[in-house]
């Protein structure tokens, strides 16, 4: 279609220059688009309306109205329908392609901790049209299937190193708020890269609930784990010792160095952090063990009660000195968890209350999806190479020593 000659109506063109609203364009742009659809089935049919001719393809069969939506307003246009030909032009190819975009968009706002009613008023600005909070919702649905299959993938890498941790969400049930734990594990493979490993809501942080999670990890493929980080939480170690068995347990130096700070006289407290910092840098066990002793043979009568915490807990801390030097600064604490669940409160916290449990699986579970993606083609959080190394060093001690 090399030219289009458009016909204006003359109460069309004098709307315009009575009117500086949006809506006036519409009967214009109405006007243009449906000579333009006219003008392209005159092209696939071959001949115009009532003509005769040889060069006929096929035959016009009235037509349809459909609506498009835009900026300026809802368009009604008269689509032709033609019998023995198909109609079909890019214009509504591409109104299909901004309906998959808006879904997305709002996809995108609700990831980003937009309410369903601000995304209502955000669609209708942007497209002359309001969307229920209803069908936002069933929108946002449309991240189920994803989410799950992020939650139930099987776990096929080796993953060494694991750091555990929960948080506090809110959500209605039975007509009532409840809170709820987010039990959230991520872990480093064999290359070093972070990955989220999983996720679960229970009614609290229990043992049960810690245990029913592990033994998921473990079911999807989770195994030859060495250390696992995470915080004291009883409940949590013991259910540890029960799924994985053999696997060394790191008691977060953040969290340990709060408990013992939560029983130390307030005087005290700044003195006893800065030896304290001083005890986990430690460069080697030795050491370590050397300083715990000036520690507590300094502090026992100034703060007493945060000995005995310090001096029952210095083994568990203590975990990641068996590892290389260069490992145990990110592995000794939660941090890396902390961090991400920064992020997720940060969103969460727009929402305040969820409707549903299964809103915030979807809505937590995309987020931790979207991070698991970004980390694994990021860049490595560990050089793994050393620490290998040292792993086949330690299998071959014994055979050396056996031989000798």
């Amino acid at each position: 279609m090399a030219q289009l000659n458009i016909t204006l109506e003359s109460d069309i063109v004098k709307g315009l220059f009575l009117s500086q609203a949006p809506e006036a364009l519409v009967p214009l742009m109405e006007s243009i688009l449906n000579q333009f659809l006219e003008a392209q089935a005159t092209e696939v049919v071959g001949a115009s309306k009532y003509e005769r001719s040889e060069g006929r393809t096929c035959y016009r069969n009235g037509s349809r109205e459909r609506t498009l939506k835009t900026r300026i307003g809802t368009l009604m246009l008269d689509v032709p329908r033609l019998r023995g030909g198909e109609f079909s032009h890019e214009l509504f190819a591409r109104y299909q392609r901004s309906e998959q975009a808006l879904v997305l968009a709002m996809m995108e706002m609700v990831l980003q901790g937009v309410s369903t009613r601000k995304v209502s008023r955000i669609t209708e600005e942007l497209c002359g049209t309001s969307f229920s909070k209803s069908t936002v919702s069933a929108l946002c649905e449309g991240l189920d299937e994803s989410v799950q299959v992020f939650r139930r993938r099987p776990l096929e890498k080796r993953v060494p190193f694991v750091l555990l941790d929960a948080m506090v969400l809110k959500v209605r049930e039975g007509g009532r708020v409840r809170s709820k734990a987010l039990m959230i594990a991520i872990g480093v493979n064999q290359q070093g890269y972070r990955e989220v490993l999983g996720c679960e809501i229970w009614n609290g942080e229990t043992h049960l609930g810690w245990k029913s999670f592990l033994e998921s990890l473990a079911a999807r493929g989770l195994r030859q784990v060495e250390l696992v980080v995470s915080d004291a939480h009883q409940g949590l170690v013991r259910a540890l010792q029960e799924v994985f068995l053999g696997a060394s347990w790191q008691r977060c130096q953040v969290h340990f160095t709060r408990n013992i700070q939560d029983v130390c006289p307030t005087k005290v407290k700044p003195e006893l952090l800065e030896d304290l910092r001083e005890l986990w840098t430690s460069r080697d066990l030795e050491v370590a063990r050397e300083r715990l002793c000036v520690i507590l043979e300094k502090y026992a009568k100034l703060a007493s009660k945060s000995m005995d915490v310090l001096e029952q807990g210095f083994d568990d801390a203590m975990a990641v000195m068996s590892l290389p030097v260069k490992y145990r600064r990110r592995l000794r604490t939660t941090n890396a968890l902390e961090r991400l669940n920064q992020e997720i409160r940060r969103r969460e916290r727009v929402i305040r209350i969820f409707p549903n449990e299964a809103s915030a699986i979807r809505l937590l579970g995309a987020l931790l999806c979207e991070q698991s993606e970004k980390w694994l083609s990021g860049r490595k959080w560990l050089d793994m190479n050393e620490y290998w190394l040292s792993k086949d060093a330690q299998k071959t001690m014994p055979q050396e020593e056996e031989a000798a």
